[in-house]
């Protein structure tokens, strides 16, 4: 389990990279389809999807970015898919509960290696050390 745990942050990393990849294109596909960005709630969740999955791809802020598309995916899971069945599977809500909970984990594990945030932090200690 040493091999692995030497990996962590670059896994979480990778984890984050690619969720906040898949979710820039899901926000970029809404755009595409049309969606006027001062309709409610669909216009507002683009640019939650645009600019928060993108803060998340980069790592910046990362931990703020995930708790809004956290908290934008759980919106939109119990406003509007929950009412139409209880269950994920049944009301077609399994993307936005699996994104909702994805960036609740960033939110407490942060950005990993390979972000802006790891950068700001060393130079942080940098400049502390000097």
């Amino acid at each position: 389990m040493e091999f692995l745990e030497q990996r962590r942050e670059h896994a979480l990393a990778l984890f984050r990279i690619v969720i906040g990849l898949l979710f820039v294109m899901h926000g970029v596909q809404k755009i595409m389809k049309g969606t006027e960005l001062l309709s409610w709630p669909a216009g507002p969740m683009s640019l939650i999807e645009l600019i928060g999955g993108g803060l998340v791809l980069i790592g910046l802020w990362t931990r703020w970015a995930a708790l809004l598309c956290s908290g934008s995916m759980a919106y939109a899971y119990f406003v509007v898919h929950q009412p139409k069945a209880l269950l994920p599977i049944q009301n077609g809500g399994e993307l936005a509960a699996v994104y909702s909970w994805a960036f609740l984990l960033l939110a407490f594990t942060g950005a990993g290696a390979w972000s802006i945030d790891a950068l700001r932090q060393s130079s942080k200690r940098s400049l502390a050390n000097a």
